[in-house]
C-alpha cells in the first residue's frame, strides 16, 4: 500500500520508476538470484567435502585407505568450514556496520 505523507505544508510523493529503471531493477533481481545460487552451491560443496572426509575416515577404519589420505580429506574439509565461517563473520560485520550508519 503506497501512501502520501504530509509534513507541515509539504507532501512527500512516492517514487515512480521509469521503464528503464524498472528494467534495471529486474537485472538486479537476477544478479541477486545468481549470487544466492552461488552461495548455495558453495555451501553444498563444503557439505560434500565434509561428507567425503567422513567417508574417508570410515574407509580408514576398515583399512581401505592410508592415514595420509584420510587426514588430507579431513584437513580440506576443516579449511573449507573455517573459510565459510570467516566469510559469514565478515558479512555479519558488514551488515552491522551498515545498520550503525546514521542517515
Amino acid at each position: 500500500m503506497i501512501q502520501n505523507f504530509t509534513i507541515g505544508a509539504q507532501s512527500i510523493q512516492p517514487l515512480q520508476m521509469k521503464t528503464s529503471e524498472a528494467q534495471s531493477s529486474i537485472g538486479l533481481s537476477d544478479s541477486a538470484n545468481s549470487f544466492g545460487s552461488y552461495l548455495e552451491d558453495a555451501l553444498n560443496q563444503v557439505a560434500a567435502q565434509e561428507q567425503h572426509a567422513k567417508d574417508m575416515n570410515n574407509k580408514f577404519v576398515l583399512g581401505e585407505v592410508n592415514v595420509d589420505e584420510a587426514m588430507i580429506s579431513s584437513q580440506q574439509a576443516l579449511l573449507s568450514l573455517q573459510l565459510t565461517t570467516q566469510v559469514r563473520n565478515k558479512v555479519i560485520e558488514a551488515y552491522q556496520e551498515i545498520m550503525r550508519t546514521q542517515i
